[in-house]
């Protein structure tokens, strides 16, 4: 059962450091990882090995990425997989692929996102990479929940961590249990996202996963904020992570802990401090050209400035704007949080518009994700 511990997994380990790099931590600070990369990729490119340019610039994209360094992280993933590509290395490719596809989902560009991501998995296989090829198939799964369509990636979360367990990927499985865990929270299912939650934060503390602890400490916040009002602990669960954020200077993680604490906060009624805390999340979020971030952090700045008496007519039509913004992105579930702030503020129902995105009743998925979701086979992680 998909709340239960099993055996003791092993070390976390970060399979996208490589080569020269493969001895660092998955806990290794970034600006750390990104000086490396940066010495030791000049090294490679140096000595004319392409492969191992390859592997460096594969961790100097990650780095970029986590660090909210947009464009670099762009350069650098497609240089690596340019240097790839003239080594005539599939798995290495692959994780160039899989770098840039991550990196698209994260900028909101999710069409590109299946596409790449649908590539590395392809490319993965061909080159014998089964790891890459994991971690490809999950975020085709993770880019299919943030959308909010939980029918077409909800087994393959499940497939994903029972074989992430059945290979002792702790990284992996504790990726899975929250992805599970915040679908269950988000339609409602507090008990079941909790004891997922919880599972997750242990596996990652046992396999000293600093990283998918702060995550799973932030869902166990947000949890035991909507469902018990208990905004104390929720509130130092999160002073928890950010610790681990602020260690590891990961930057998207840092912001959604600030907005999560604004959630808890507007919860308790507390408007005025959630608000600056929104407003913190935003600047965060818009200095690292992250879209999703960004419109939920305008979503709560809303909400917290209506309920500190901005007049309704502009509530409205901040509300309708992000709602566009939001099926711009293609992503249904926060544009559901939208109409329901709508309803909550008694400002709804939100006018239609004549907007491209999914819309309520629209198709959620984009035709390159429903045909890469259609290709996954985990069991080619055998």
């Amino acid at each position: 059962m998909a709340g239960q511990v099993t055996e003791r997994p092993a070390r976390a380990s970060a399979p996208e450091y490589q080569g020269a790099l493969g001895s660092l931590s998955v806990n290794a600070s970034l600006p750390e990882v990104l000086a490396s990369g940066v010495r030791e990729l000049r090294a490679a490119e140096a000595a004319g090995d392409r492969r191992e340019a390859a592997r460096c610039g594969l961790a100097v994209a990650e780095a970029c990425r986590r660090l909210g360094r947009i464009e670099e992280a762009d350069r650098a993933w497609k240089a690596s997989y340019r240097a790839a590509r003239s080594a005539g290395h599939e798995g290495a490719m692959a994780w160039a692929l899989w770098s840039g596809g991550t990196l698209a989902r994260q900028r909101g560009a999710l069409r590109l996102a299946y596409r790449l991501l649908g590539l590395a998995a392809e490319a993965g296989e061909r080159g014998g990479d089964i790891v890459v090829r994991g971690y490809s198939l999950a975020g085709l799964a993770e880019t299919g929940r943030i959308q909010g369509d939980y029918e077409a990636v909800g087994r393959l979360h499940e497939q994903l961590l029972a074989e992430a367990r059945r290979r002792g990927e702790a990284r992996h499985t504790v990726w899975a249990l929250e992805g599970i865990a915040q679908m269950h929270r988000n339609t409602g299912s507090y008990d079941k996202a909790l004891a997922l939650f919880e599972e997750a934060a242990e596996t990652a503390s046992r396999a000293e996963d600093r990283r998918g602890w702060a995550w799973a400490l932030r869902g166990i916040a947000d949890v035991v904020s909507v469902r018990d009002g208990d905004v104390e602990r929720a509130l130092s669960l999160l002073s928890r992570a950010e610790e681990a954020c602020r260690e590891i200077r990961l930057a998207s993680a840092l912001a959604y802990n600030h907005k999560m604490r604004g959630n808890v906060l507007y919860r308790a009624g507390r408007y005025e401090q959630a608000r600056e805390l929104y407003a913190q999340a935003l600047e965060e979020f818009r200095e690292m050209e992250e879209p999703r971030g960004t419109a939920l952090s305008r979503l709560g700045l809303v909400k917290a400035d209506a309920r500190l008496g901005r007049d309704a007519a502009h509530t409205a039509a901040e509300l309708t704007e992000l709602r566009t913004t939001l099926d711009r992105i293609g992503l249904r579930h926060a544009r559901d949080m939208v109409d329901k702030a709508a309803a909550e503020l008694g400002v709804g129902p939100l006018p239609d518009h004549d907007g491209d995105g999914p819309g309520e009743a629209g198709p959620v998925l984009p035709a390159v994700g429903v045909e890469a979701l259609r290709k996954v086979d985990v069991e080619g992680l055998r």
